[in-house]
């Protein structure tokens, strides 16, 4: 009894840690959000020169006001169908930490929706879906009105080897 009220104060104490502004968008009728402090800048989409020899995910670079900054398909990413962009595909440029050097990406995604203010209370951990299945890249479940919103550490979306990758490519 002692154990699951010290993981329910843990679990409290870690959603109060994610409370804040999160930059929400949808791809395959999901919703997901990351934090705002990461994004740079929300684009249209533009020419993107591919780079061989990289995973599929990995669309190329963009030149963004005379700095090459790679793209990853975040659909693609996370193993859904490819689809084709449309008026509403975007590319969100993020700022993540890799190594202690700062690293832009930009994100393609289906639409970009609002700026959300959600609280620490509204945010719940990540489900078990057994041991097979990484989450690690999964903050928690933020509970709207609406829905449910998939919080992303989009600096985790990439593994370490994969950040390499992509750091090379820029």
């Amino acid at each position: 009894m002692a154990q699951h009220l010290e993981s329910d104060q843990i679990a409290k104490r870690n959603a109060n840690l994610m409370e804040g502004k999160y930059l929400s968008f949808s791809m395959d009728r999901e919703e997901y959000g990351i934090g705002i402090l990461t994004v740079k800048e929300i684009i249209g989409m533009m020419r993107i020169t591919p780079v061989p020899q990289t995973p599929d995910y990995v669309k190329g670079v963009i030149n963004l006001r005379g700095k090459v900054i790679p793209v990853i398909d975040l659909r693609l990413r996370f193993g859904m169908n490819s689809k084709a962009y449309t008026e509403r595909t975007c590319i969100i440029v993020v700022e993540i930490e890799h190594d202690s050097r700062t690293l832009q990406i930009g994100i393609v995604v289906d639409s970009v929706s609002e700026v959300l203010s959600i609280k620490g209370s509204d945010i719940e951990e990540t489900p078990e879906f057994g041991t097979t299945l990484n989450t690690d890249y999964i903050l928690g479940m933020a509970k709207t009105a609406e829905n449910v919103k998939i919080l992303l550490d989009i600096a985790r979306v990439l593994s370490a080897s994969e950040m390499e990758l992509i750091g090379e490519a820029a």
